[in-house]
């Protein structure tokens, strides 16, 4: 075997075309006689977007990385690169792809866009189900507390510890418990679940049959809403390849120990994330929440103990039990250790999955792997972190550390790890009703708090957005919120109100603005749009002239646009095309 090549085959890559160029790439090496010579490895995404993503390694070259590749310059990477020996400089990844992996430590992740999902022995390769192997080694309450010395704490939201979650469900007398993954994963904009799924599905496995033997549980349950078609595919490929190993079954590796996984496919609701709404939804029933306690771990599915973790919080198990409790607790920040995930996305320069230490600050991460604004004559706003249960927080946080305790200081939750990135022209007030909007339409209805003062909430923010607000509205937003908060059944009614507050304490002046000037400074809201040309600001560039729809500007070389708004559609396309914000 002289090289190797790697395609990532994720849902990005996928969708991109991924398929195709693996298909061209095959065809080339029989028609040059080199099958034997090179192998093609069909990997999860790496976290970088930038497809179709593609290495080839080889002992001459070492490892060269091409981004967006298309079908047709495969041919032409395969004669000069695999044949002649030079790589196709046009294609290289450049320094974005170096920086955005350049800080990061990569633990869950690593494997993701590295091994074939689909295959068990490249899993094996990389020390795959040998932390399995250790762990029926060692007792129950061993491996239990190795994971309690890891500091290790649920990557849900929560950030309960895992450790003592464990051991609340292995002190439970029952002769039938379950492990449960939740993968339904629901925040928009995240999406580190799918590509753990799909890129290294024998992980999160792992982790479940070892929290089985420490809990006392003979079968597992990955919960996983059914938008993912492709990392349910992976994962019961995974589970069947595991059981023919004897990785699950009956008497794993001769221990005397029993652990079978099955996929529960979910209906995409938002609330099923929650974790009783998720066990009535796998007993088949409607997935509402239920009072607490009693807890999962005393009475969940089926009124059995349940423990209940989500697909990060298990991918890390095989990596504490491997180099040990103390090398993960060695990672992190105070109460907060190891790495955490996030789903970086919005207006920032590289968007894609980052795994960094916790304790590192959000500005690093921003301005690190996610290479700063996207737009850079646009500055940045703010960064909701936490998904629609999070908080929206301005740039004079941008420098706290990124740990449990310092994020719900601020007002925001860690949460499951999504992180939007907003510029200048992001409007504050209308990404509040946004998120409302989100969790008004995924709320179960099932209490008061959350059916009715999350919509009241959301009329209040509609007439704020067309012009309509007044002074008793802020008051309003001020009262309901944490009445609602305080009030809501579960961790969705509770979290909900939380960009509303966080954007009252520290984008005030927004709010102020669409109010008693009866303006949007961000030129978001439609309804509080003048829709003409400052000149103070207009740079005579004409691009707001090409992007309108309707010919609806007037604009000649080295003069200064106008807007007719006879024709005007009030679509907003100069404005977010306008770099310099020069439309009013």
């Amino acid at each position: 075997m002289n090289g190797k090549i790697l395609i990532c085959m994720g849902t990005s890559g996928v969708s991109a075309g991924a398929g195709e160029v693996a298909g061209i790439f095959q065809a080339e090496l029989e028609s040059h006689g080199l099958v034997g010579e090179y192998k093609i490895i069909k990997t999860g995404d790496r976290g970088l977007f930038r497809d179709v993503l593609i290495d080839i390694i080889t002992p001459q070259l070492g490892r060269v990385t091409y981004e967006y590749v298309k079908p047709e310059d495969v041919k032409d990477i395969f004669n000069k690169h695999i044949v002649e020996g030079e790589p196709v400089k046009k294609l290289l990844a450049g320094k974005d792809y170096e920086q955005f992996f350049a800080d990061q430590t990569r633990i869950v992740l690593s494997n993701c866009g590295e091994i074939d999902p689909e295959d068990i022995n490249d899993y094996a390769e990389h020390d795959g189900y040998s932390a399995l192997r250790k762990a029926l080694h060692m007792t129950p309450l061993q491996v239990i507390d190795e994971v309690k010395k890891s500091g290790l704490r649920g990557r849900g939201g929560a950030g309960f510890s895992t450790g003592a979650k464990w051991e609340f469900t292995r002190v439970e007398e029952s002769a039938e418990k379950y492990v449960v993954c939740n993968a339904d994963e629901g925040d928009p904009g995240a999406f580190m679940d799918r590509s753990v799924l799909e890129g290294d599905p024998h992980s999160v496995i792992e982790g479940m049959i070892i929290a089985g033997y420490a809990v006392g549980a003979d079968q597992g349950c990955v919960y996983c809403r059914a938008e993912y078609p492709l990392a349910i595919e992976r994962l019961e490929k995974a589970i069947s390849q595991a059981n023919e190993k004897g990785f699950l079954g009956k008497n794993i590796l001769g221990s005397g120990f029993s652990f079978d996984v099955y996929v529960k496919q979910g209906a995409g609701a938002f609330v099923c994330g929650e974790e009783t709404a998720l066990i009535a939804s796998i007993e088949g029933k409607r997935g509402s929440p239920v009072t607490r306690p009693p807890f999962p771990a005393q009475k969940g599915l089926w009124e059995k103990p349940t423990l209940i973790n989500n697909v990060e919080t298990l991918a890390n198990i095989r990596h504490i039990l491997l180099k040990g409790g103390e090398w993960f607790a060695s990672i992190g920040h105070g109460k907060s250790k190891g790495t955490k995930v996030f789903a970086l996305a919005g207006k920032v320069k590289n968007t894609g999955l980052v795994e960094i230490p916790m304790g590192t600050s959000i500005r690093q991460l921003i301005f690190g792997p996610g290479g700063g604004m996207a737009n850079r004559n646009i500055g940045f706003k703010g960064v909701q972190i936490g998904g629609p249960s999070g908080g929206c927080l301005p740039e004079s946080l941008l420098d706290i550390p990124i740990d449990y305790e310092s994020i719900t200081e601020t007002g925001a939750i860690m949460g499951s790890g999504g992180m939007i990135v907003m510029d200048q022209l992001t409007c504050m007030v209308d990404i509040a009703k946004f998120f409302l909007d989100f969790t008004v339409a995924e709320s179960c209805g099932k209490c008061v708090p959350c059916r009715v003062g999350l919509k009241r909430m959301v009329e209040v923010f509609e007439k704020i957005t067309e012009g309509e607000g007044n002074p008793e509205h802020i008051e309003f937003l001020k009262e309901m919120a944490p009445s609602i908060r305080d009030t809501a059944l579960c961790g969705l009614g509770n979290t909900a109100p939380n960009p509303v507050l966080t954007t009252l304490k520290y984008f005030l002046d927004e709010y102020r603005a669409h109010i008693e000037d009866k303006v949007c400074p961000s030129h978001a809201c439609v309804n509080l749009i003048k829709f003409e040309v400052m000149n103070d600001k207009c740079v005579k560039c004409g691009i707001c002239f090409k992007a309108c729809p309707v010919d609806a500007i007037d604009w000649e070389k080295n003069e200064y646009a106008k807007i007719n708004k006879d024709k005007c559609i009030r679509c907003k396309g100069c404005i977010n095309a306008c770099p310099f914000m020069a439309i009013e």
